[in-house]
């Protein structure tokens, strides 16, 4: 899991020196899902059983590779007005809104615990954009609308789950909005960049592709409860990168925000592992009744 935040913080850094030389967001995003596509085909060796790939509702897959493919796109757009720990810190505010959002789109009710998090965890978004003191901007937008965007990906592949397979939902999360950018390449052309430049684009895909298959391997080795404090530790190489690569570091706002953010959400995955062993004893117990009467 660590690897694997590690590798988005070099997307999320690659993209950034790729937007300020001037190449297009959306050429960007075409790039990092054609390179993840053809990555995940490799590790995946889609060939030998393409049955893992059939996908049960390919409209599904659409809409919610359209989802991601905003949330990208918003994402680096965001990166050129703002840094590096700036639009990740906002980006942590997305498992609260996904945990608010559960409630109507999955029945997965939150407490009034769980609901004083996420405003404190909407208080700490305030902190780092401030509106209202001029701070607040474009770049916020852009980084808030990816958020958003994120976090409906994220509940449409929780619903998904249940019907697909984990490498049909890895795959088509790349191949769907390759597909859907492919006809903007007709309006934005490829970009007049050097070599390096070209060599710092081919690597988005592998990234990002890499990077979600550390994700399935850490699944596999540990849960869900387990893994989940670990995509915060994204904050300290956001930051780290930041500083060595384009000698920004966060303000004392940013860094405040940041925190308050990161302790709500660890509230918050602490609070629902407490509910999950809770409602684990409570079934334990009803079984054991129901075994003496037998």
């Amino acid at each position: 899991m660590v690897a694997a935040y590690i590798l988005f913080t070099f997307l999320d850094t690659s993209s950034k020196y790729l937007v300020l030389a001037g190449v297009t967001p959306v050429f960007i995003a075409w790039m990092r899902f054609a390179g993840h596509v053809a990555l995940v085909a490799g590790l995946f060796r889609s060939w030998r059983d393409p049955s893992r790939f059939r996908a049960a509702s390919l409209t599904s897959h659409v809409v919610r590779g359209a989802f991601l493919s905003g949330s990208t796109i918003c994402n680096f757009l965001a990166l050129r007005h703002l840094q590096l720990a700036e639009t990740t810190s906002i980006y942590f505010f997305g498992p609260m809104l996904i945990t608010a959002l559960a409630g109507p789109l999955l029945g997965e009710w939150a407490g009034w615990r769980r609901w004083l998090a996420i405003l404190a965890g909407f208080a700490g978004v305030l902190v780092i954009t401030r509106p209202g003191v001029g701070v607040f901007g474009v770049g916020h937008v852009f980084a808030l609308c990816a958020m958003v965007s994120n976090s409906i990906y994220v509940i449409m592949t929780r619903r998904m789950s249940a019907t697909e397979t984990p490498e049909s939902l890895v795959f088509y999360s790349a191949l769907a909005p390759m597909i859907l950018l492919t006809p903007t390449l007709f309006f934005t052309g490829w970009p007049s960049v050097g070599p390096f430049q070209w060599f710092i684009l081919l690597l988005l895909g592998v990234f990002g592709g890499l990077g979600h298959w550390c994700l399935i391997q850490a699944y596999r080795q540990a849960t869900t409860t387990a893994l989940a404090p670990y995509p915060y530790t994204q904050m300290v190489w956001m930051i780290l990168a930041g500083w060595l690569i384009f000698d920004q570091f966060p303000d004392d706002w940013t860094l405040v925000g940041a925190a308050i953010i990161v302790a709500s959400g660890l509230y918050i995955v602490h609070r629902e592992h407490r509910l999950r062993v809770r409602n684990r004893a409570i079934v334990d117990a009803e079984a054991e009744v129901v075994a003496k009467k037998l």
